[in-house]
């Protein structure tokens, strides 16, 4: 879900040979390293979100996006997650565990709010006001994660969160989705660090600080965390796609919907929809 141009066409060609390997793959994978070239979760996360979807091409192929608690009934995403051309959500999310597929607490998809701006970029061009909210059925006992007020300057170090692919093949026959949480040390990149056009005000350019490395397919609509000054997470991003077109997640940089710059968009959603 993470890249825009590995969605229908090669998802609809590869679908049920991927899903056979990946999770084949994910149960001899052990302590593979991941999100690609992250490493297994070292503390919870409460917030975490993880939203299992289906290709709409092929319903045999299985995928999965994440998401950030921000309020006992909201979920925090990326557009493109719940955008009925790509994918259909398979009606539950599953809530602070560690583990893809289990543990944590379960709840149904009351509704969704997209971005009204929202654009796919077609793997042409960057997402455009990519974010969206998920309404819980039920509020969850799980601490919800603040947004931040704003993003850190260039060089803030950052930490990104996902079950995406540990394998960043161009093949999705290739993708291996971990069983267990993959967090990966980042930092916010400069404008410049993305390609032209990609990065702005609302998208934050991120750079791994581990070579090789980057959030990838299956990790959208997870969380970019940095310190508040009392050293606690917050949310500063929420996983777009690629900042350069053209390569594998883990040879250039990531997009992130700034969160805080969706703040009153944020505000006005969730109240208004209750």
């Amino acid at each position: 879900m993470f890249s825009p141009k590995s969605s229908r066409r090669i998802v609809a060609r590869t679908a049920a040979v991927a899903l056979a390997g990946a999770v084949c793959a994910a149960m001899m994978a052990g302590s593979a390293q991941a999100v690609v070239n992250g490493k297994d979760s070292t503390q919870r996360y409460p917030f975490m979100v993880s939203i299992p979807v289906t290709s709409v091409d092929d319903p045999a192929f299985k995928a999965v996006c994440g998401g950030t608690l921000i309020d006992s009934k909201w979920v925090l995403t990326a557009a493109h997650c719940v955008d009925p051309a790509l994918v259909t959500l398979d009606g539950t999310v599953r809530i602070g565990s560690e583990w893809r597929a289990s543990g944590g607490t379960v709840r149904s998809v009351a509704k969704t709010v997209s971005h009204p701006a929202y654009r796919n970029g077609g793997g042409t061009g960057p997402n455009q006001n990519d974010i969206a909210l998920i309404r819980l059925d039920h509020p969850v006992a799980e601490k919800p994660l603040r947004i931040a007020d704003a993003p850190g300057r260039p060089g803030t170090p950052t930490r990104l969160l996902g079950f995406g692919t540990v394998d960043d093949a161009p093949d999705p026959a290739r993708w291996v989705f971990p069983d267990r949480l993959q967090e990966l040390g980042a930092r916010r990149g400069a404008v410049s660090e993305c390609a032209p056009g990609y990065a702005d005000g609302t998208r934050l350019c991120t750079v791994s600080q581990v070579p090789g490395a980057m959030a990838c397919n299956g990790d959208s609509g997870g969380p970019q965390l940095q310190r508040d000054r009392k050293g606690r997470w917050e949310l500063i991003g929420i996983t777009s796609g690629p900042g350069t077109p053209g390569v594998r997640c883990s040879q250039g940089p990531g997009l992130y919907t700034s969160a805080p710059a969706y703040s009153g968009w944020i505000r006005a959603a969730t109240g208004r929809t209750g």
